[in-house]
């Protein structure tokens, strides 16, 4: 049996030995660096055996999968530690995080900071210990049978779930043992530095008719030094949060009385939604695009036609009974796009045609995974909808993906991940045209230049699609961009155009989200700028204050100056001292502060700050109008490709 390492070295050796030992033979030293591997591009624990020829990768924690096997099996530490401590808490799930982990317990209380710190004190003596891992195959009755022993309800209910016949795998490490797929370390002992970081509650399932959990989130890195980094960063995250911002910075919230997941947008916020939504607007209308508006709700058949209320009933509200008839509030704006299209007799000449809508759409998303402005239950899409011969797909995704880096490089975003996802196994539409659609895609991406990754199985029912991931000021990764192709909505409404042969034809519908929604990219954008929007942003442009009540004509009359010129200029003439205004104005992240005492209204001029702390010096009005100009322009709209 032939084994070969990603380098093209290779080494026969016998069949029935561990991947770890294949490795030790081709000269590969296990320390604690090596986690688990690839065989055959599919991750496994370095004990599983090799029983063919195989191409075998290393796995250390530099790598994705690397990073998910350490983490899955911190989060079995952790669960570990958890039952030794309070030993009637019952297990649920624990996946691996991004950055971290979480598992769930049923437990009869919330969880304390004192539980947190005995839990992790006890977590790093099960690393301590350095407990062999250990994988195990049992079938359903045994498997069963074995976690009904050990009092382990919420297991016993995930495993009378799966299929009969199923080999189930569970994992031991000293007396825990654990229902999971894998793969996971070696032993505890992989495992180098490791924190808990704080509980949150938890339905069962994510149903709120379901009990509640108590949910412990934690990470875990190879070395101190990584996670004291992590968590410095994660420091950052929190005072950057766009909940904490958003309410410092009076732009935003969300209340208990209207009801969750339904956000208020104060005037700050609202001025700033405004400039987004008139850019936007602006940008399609150059970009070739008719702007249309669509109601809120609609004939439930409606919705029936689309396929939503077989495919997406799960996230959309109850009907509602009107005159006899059924009515849905919309959780998409494609059907309304479709019916306009619908409405006339369309030729090939007509094509494409392409129709945006900043559209408010709902969806019933439960409160356990509610999130701010992130995940929310009512939202604007910046949706658009293309209507085009097939002919033209690759032409109208190239244009949509210049135009997406261009809108999203104005906001200042300039890292990108970008995703190609394929077929899934629950699909619509014949193989021919899953191809054509995907080579389409793809064609668009290699013609612009644009690196991306394979997501395989992960396109929608109706099409395959380009998801396009954004990178933060923190390096963190938001999904945003979606193009999506569907050849199944214009058969179910029977949509057609008479072609060159005189013919009638069935047109593609291309799925276009640029900012994905208009809350959710707000959220983004609060963390992103930490609250200090550019200038072109802001909702005060330039705060002018006085130093005393002898300025306030001048005052006045500067701020008359600046809004006549176009920028957002508030004035501050409180009798209080001018330290505490230009704390408070730096506070609230005012781009620019124009002081005016006795000797600027003297001279005609301002004293300038940056909301840095930065003195500018002392300009005319008209040079702090042009300080201001030379500002406006956008962040930047340069991007580069993740490789």
């Amino acid at each position: 049996m032939k084994v070969t390492l990603k380098d093209g070295s290779s080494r026969d050796v016998q069949a029935g030995q561990t991947v770890g030992s294949a490795l030790s033979a081709l000269g590969l030293k296990l320390g604690s660096d090596i986690l688990a591997a690839k065989v055959n591009g599919h991750t496994v624990d370095l004990s599983s055996v090799l029983m063919e020829d195989a191409e075998v990768t290393p796995l250390k924690f530099d790598s994705a999968e690397g990073r998910e096997v350490y983490r899955h099996s911190s989060t079995h530490i952790m669960a570990q530690a958890v039952k030794e401590v309070f030993p009637t808490a019952q297990l649920t799930i624990g996946p691996a995080l991004e950055d971290g982990f979480f598992y769930d317990f049923a437990f009869e209380r919330p969880f304390t900071p004192e539980d947190l710190g005995k839990i992790e004190a006890r977590a790093k003596d099960i690393v301590k210990r350095s407990l062999p891992v250990t994988r195990a195959e049992l079938s359903k009755q045994d498997a069963v049978k074995l976690f009904q022993e050990r009092g382990e309800a919420y297991k016993v209910e995930l495993i009378q779930g799966l299929t009969d016949g199923q080999a189930i795998s569970v994992y031991s490490q000293g007396e825990f043992t654990d229902l999971c797929r894998g793969p996971h370390l070696p032993t505890t002992g992989h495992v180098g530095a490791f924190k808990l970081l704080n509980t949150a509650g938890a339905y069962w399932r994510g149903d709120e008719r379901n009990p509640m959990l108590q949910r412990i989130y934690g990470t875990s890195f190879p070395t101190q030094a990584e996670l004291d980094a992590h968590l410095a960063r994660l420091e950052e995250i929190k005072r950057r949060d766009h909940r904490k911002v958003g309410k410092e910075l009076d732009l935003i919230s969300i209340q208990d009385e209207i009801g969750p997941g339904l956000v208020l947008w104060h005037p700050k916020g609202a001025t700033i939604r405004l400039l987004i939504e008139n850019f936007w607007r602006d940008q399609h209308i150059q970009n070739g695009y008719e702007l249309v508006y669509s109601p809120h709700v609609a004939r439930l058949d409606l919705w029936k036609t689309s396929g939503h209320v077989d495919y997406y009933r799960d996230n959309m509200f109850a009907p509602m009974k009107v005159e006899n008839s059924e009515y849905q509030l919309k959780p998409m704006n494609c059907p309304f796009h479709i019916m306009i299209y619908k409405s006339h007799l369309r030729s090939y000449r007509d094509l494409p045609i392409r129709y945006g809508e900043l559209g408010t759409v709902y969806r019933y998303e439960r409160t356990g995974v509610l999130h701010g402005l992130l995940r929310v239950r009512g939202f604007t899409q910046d949706d658009a909808h293309l209507f085009c011969r097939p002919d033209q797909i690759e032409n109208e995704v190239s244009q949509v993906l210049d135009f997406t880096f261009f809108v999203l490089g104005t906001f200042g975003f300039t890292e990108f991940e970008v995703y190609l996802s394929t077929k899934p196994e629950k699909s619509v539409g014949s193989e021919e045209r899953w191809a054509q659609a995907t080579s389409a895609l793809e064609a668009a991406l290699k013609g612009r230049g644009v690196a991306y990754q394979i997501d395989p199985g992960e396109g929608v029912f109706y099409g395959p699609k380009i998801d396009i991931k954004i990178k933060d000021a923190l390096g963190r990764s938001w999904q945003c961009s979606t193009i999506q192709v569907d050849f199944n909505n214009p058969e179910r409404f029977e949509l057609g155009y008479i072609g060159e042969d005189g013919k009638a034809h069935q047109p593609i519908m291309i799925h276009r989200a640029l900012m994905g929604s208009i809350e959710r990219f707000f959220g983004i954008l609060i963390e992103h700028f930490g609250g200090a929007f550019p200038t072109w942003l802001a909702p005060v442009q330039a705060m002018v204050m006085s130093i005393t009540d002898n300025q306030r004509p001048y005052v006045a009359e500067v701020v008359a100056q600046l809004k006549a010129a176009g920028f957002r200029a508030e004035a501050d003439l409180r009798n209080e001292k001018i330290g505490l205004k230009i704390r408070e104005a730096e506070k609230a992240k005012v781009p620019f502060m124009f002081v005016v005492g006795d000797r600027e209204v003297q001279s005609g001029t301002l004293a300038i700050r940056g909301r840095s702390g930065a003195n500018l010096g002392s300009m005319t009005v008209e040079g702090a109008l042009d300080l201001l100009r030379a500002d406006l322009k956008p962040v930047g709209k340069q991007h580069s490709l993740i490789q």
